[in-house]
């Protein structure tokens, strides 16, 4: 399945990243505010064990949620952050064997009905199970380069670049605008936007990036000379 090879690549590269971190540069800021790079490497940590438990879960006709609340999630990633202030390597093979224990059910996913959900949280928000697999690589690919480590939207493959743009277009809504890619022949239109409507435009790399709400330096620009804002992922 080509979004599950795109998946195990994406994460072969961030693992390679967090291998190579010195201990001493986990506690450095990243570009999600108030996280440093140790609570980025455990917020994905513990979104690959969540996931992977979701699927285990309709494998084996037990559906579960995701997080047992918010309130632990958020917890949970700040105790795992703390133990990467004493000990780097035991959360660097926590996330290695949290990718591996994703891998090992990810095709779950693909033999789900349509429409299938489950739920973040109890009673909290619906998520479709069929979309796992992508929903698992946006938080691999957006948050390798979060840590700011050498590693930017840049270093993204063209689909998957083109796949984050789609998915925030598929999610728009309201008065919208256009999106133009100036080194690829691609195009696209947020929310509900004629003819007159803004047209943002720039790399295609910059312009992924913008769209999941980080801030894309000056290489965008926009016809209306404001750049809307995008909501944070």
């Amino acid at each position: 399945m080509a979004l599950l090879a795109q998946l195990e690549s994406a994460s072969q590269r961030m693992l390679h990243t967090v291998d190579r971190l010195p201990d001493d540069a986990w506690g450095a800021p990243t570009h999600c505010a108030g996280w440093s790079r140790a609570h980025v490497i455990a917020h994905v940590t513990l979104n690959a064990e969540a996931l992977a438990g979701v699927l285990r879960g309709f494998r084996d006709g037990v559906p579960v949620t995701m997080y047992t609340s918010q309130a632990d999630r958020d917890r949970d990633i700040d105790d795992l952050a703390a133990l990467a202030a004493t000990s780097p390597a035991a959360v660097r093979e926590r996330l290695r064997t949290s990718v591996a224990a994703f891998a090992e059910v990810a095709d779950v996913a693909a033999g789900l009905p349509e429409g299938t959900t489950f739920e973040r949280t109890p009673g909290g928000q619906l998520m479709p199970a069929t979309a796992v697999p992508f929903i698992r690589l946006r938080e691999v690919e957006i948050h390798h380069a979060d840590l700011d480590a050498g590693y930017t939207a840049s270093d993204w493959p063209q689909a998957t670049a083109m796949d984050f743009l789609a998915e925030e277009v598929r999610r728009a809504s309201g008065p919208g605008f256009h999106v133009v890619a100036t080194d690829e022949p691609a195009r696209w239109t947020f929310g509900s936007a004629g003819p007159d409507a803004p047209t943002v435009s720039g790399p295609l790399a910059a312009l992924a990036w913008w769209a999941t709400g980080r801030d894309p330096g000056p290489v965008l620009s926009s016809t209306n000379g404001t750049l809307p804002t995008m909501e944070g992922r």
